[in-house]
């Protein structure tokens, strides 16, 4: 483990020696300002179902998928992230706030998800079978296939706000099979984040819940003290 200072001096030092990643005559063209959409699906339902659960349940999906149901309770600020979203550099893919540059990693995304039985070096499986829809539903709520086909007429076949979005369906069948899901979720951020302020517009697509967590780990409030 290095000293903040140690690191800064030793980054500042590579990048005059190394040069610039960009190539020479690179000029960032960035709207002034992007407008960004937030939207987010209504989480009252899965609340409600974590609510049912007795602690016996709970404590069982911890075990497996970590403090991912924390992010339930993340409420996104709209404003905050509309503001944070204004300092995202996309030539180099990092927060600039005046002279410190910020990035999420793949270990803070970790630690913050706390997935404790995935592998961190193991990013990708092979796929032998590739299930249906209905069969990943099935494993993941460990319903019977008339509940889950039930489920999915009454929700619709569509994948719009409000369903259960088949990418929600992968991430928990990748954990089953302890393999990592956040380089996953890091590179969708750099993707839209990066898509956005190019665009000058767009909606976020990503775990905006969890790059607000991250945000807000680095920032400390200070309690005022009367003497």
């Amino acid at each position: 483990m290095k000293d903040n200072t140690v690191v800064q001096i030793w980054s500042e030092k590579t990048q005059l020696e190394k040069g610039d990643s960009l190539m020479e005559g690179y000029t960032s063209e960035l709207w002034d300002f992007t407008r960004i959409s937030v939207t987010q699906n209504n989480l009252e339902e899965l609340i409600e179902i974590w609510v049912q659960w007795d602690d016996e349940v709970k404590q069982l999906f911890y075990c497996n998928y970590g403090d991912l149901l924390y992010l339930l309770d993340i409420k996104v600020d709209k404003h905050l992230f509309r503001a944070l979203a204004q300092f995202w550099n996309s030539a180099y893919s990092y927060f600039t706030f005046g002279k410190v540059d910020l990035v999420p990693t793949v270990e803070e995304y970790t630690t913050l998800l706390r997935c404790l039985s995935i592998q961190a070096d193991k990013a990708y499986s092979r796929a032998v079978n590739v299930l249906t829809y209905v069969k990943k539903l099935m494993n993941i709520t460990g319903m019977s296939e008339q509940w889950v086909v039930e489920q999915i007429k009454e929700k619709g076949e569509s994948k719009s706000l409000g369903h259960i979005d088949e990418a929600v369906s992968d991430l928990f069948d990748i954990l089953d099979k302890m393999v990592t899901p956040v380089s996953a979720i890091l590179a969708e951020t750099f993707r839209s984040l990066n898509a956005c302020r190019r665009m000058g517009e767009g909606r976020f697509i990503g775990c905006a819940q969890l790059l607000l967590a991250w945000f807000l780990s680095h920032f400390w409030k200070v309690d005022k003290v009367s003497f």
